[in-house]
């Protein structure tokens, strides 16, 4: 009797322990709340360069499901853009290290082709971020993206295999192949009438054809190449592009026939922001000659005339630029007046009473620049760098037309 009294009381004992204990909440219990949805949102955000959110909804991803293979790899490609941007060589290998264990987690959970494929895909992705391996890698997963068997369906985000080859174009864009950059996004056009990527790639078919143009002809060292896919260049750029590419020091001596008089022409003074700059002889060039609109500048801050060279270059400025080197290059004075006098201007957007006017009528109607499709010339968009090498071509053009 004793014996199961005993029994008893530790029955009520074990009874209330379990019965007191918390329960485990089921996580991530609402319908939106799964980890599909936040990797959706996830890559929403990075299109939209919303880096830290991109990386909190892949972070909720996980935490709903710990073996979700997607969020572990647009983890890796949303650190990858964060790393693009840090400086400190310590600090960015930490990072790098993290990726890579990002994307080992996505490959060892990838148990479907779609995960498989998302994997390839950010593998190719990071790479090109990171720029610490060869390009032989992000050509090996682009590889293995295509020969993965899925249904474009079941590609919740990427929505079909031109995607790879959409992102490994920016992989050669960036590695400066412009023909196989152009290359990939034609195969992206050519994949389907209206996928996803198409705009995307028509964009930059357009931008590395341009480039391919600009640079047809001229000989562009590496210098040169990456000026030429920037969306805009500095004052310092397109006084390398000048230099090296018109070869304007040698060109400009040999019209003066006194040697001892080339000797005497120098800079006035050297602008204290040029010291340390690249360009900085480029730049000595530049001002020995006098270049109008590539003058030091006034700076109210440090009551000093500066170059300026980060200064973004824009199409109204790079007109007159041009029109300068055009005179100084072929001696006739007679254009920097040629269009003087006209009571209307075929562009909207510039009247013929500006100060630019005369030398963008130069410009457009030499066919060195060009107006926009919409018939304004806007002089306040930046240059980008394949314009600035297109100009400086037709430039060179006309010169040997002298």
């Amino acid at each position: 009797m004793k014996y199961l009294k005993i029994l008893v009381f530790l029955s009520i004992i074990v009874i209330a322990i379990y019965g007191c204990a918390p329960k485990e909440v089921s996580k991530c219990t609402l319908p939106e709340d799964n980890p599909e949805y936040h990797y959706l949102i996830g890559m929403k955000a990075l299109e939209d360069g919303k880096i830290e959110l991109a990386i909190e909804k892949f972070e909720r991803a996980i935490y709903c499901d710990e073996n979700f293979s997607k969020a572990y790899s647009g983890l890796a490609i949303a650190k990858s853009e964060k790393v693009k941007k840090i400086q400190d060589p310590e600090i960015k290998k930490i990072e790098i290290e993290r990726i890579n264990k990002d994307l080992k987690t996505a490959k060892k959970k990838a148990e479907t082709p779609p995960q498989e494929f998302d994997y390839y895909m950010a593998k190719i992705r990071s790479l090109t971020n990171l720029k610490t391996n060869s390009l032989e890698e992000t050509e090996k997963a682009y590889f293995n993206v295509l020969n993965i068997k899925v249904d474009d369906a079941q590609l919740t985000y990427y929505q079909g295999k031109e995607a790879a080859h959409y992102f490994m174009g920016l992989a050669y864009f960036d590695a400066l192949d412009f023909e196989k950059a152009k290359d990939k996004f034609r195969a992206v056009l050519n994949s389907k009438i209206d996928g996803k990527w198409n705009e995307k790639a028509d964009r930059a078919w357009k931008k590395t054809d341009k480039i391919i143009r600009a640079m047809a002809g001229i000989t562009v060292g590496d210098a040169g190449k990456k000026i030429a896919v920037k969306d805009s260049i500095t004052r310092a750029e397109l006084v390398a592009l000048l230099i090296n590419e018109l070869k304007i020091d040698r060109v400009f001596s040999g019209k003066i026939p006194i040697q001892s008089e080339i000797k005497q022409i120098k800079p006035e003074f050297i602008p204290a922001d040029i010291i340390n700059n690249p360009f900085k002889q480029e730049i000595l060039t530049i001002l020995k000659w006098k270049i109008r609109g590539l003058e030091p500048k006034y700076d109210e801050t440090v009551k000093a005339y500066l170059f300026k060279p980060d200064e973004i270059v824009k199409r109204g400025e790079m007109a007159l630029i041009l029109e300068d080197v055009l005179i100084k290059l072929t001696g006739d004075e007679k254009i920097a007046t040629a269009f003087f006098g006209h009571e209307k201007s075929p562009f909207p957007d510039i009247r013929p009473t500006s100060p630019i006017y005369n030398a963008v009528m130069n410009m457009t109607t030499r066919g060195i620049m060009e107006p926009e499709l919409s018939g304004e010339f806007d002089p306040e968009k930046p240059v980008d760098g394949a314009e600035a090498i297109l100009a400086i071509r037709m430039l060179k053009q006309k010169i040997n037309i002298y």
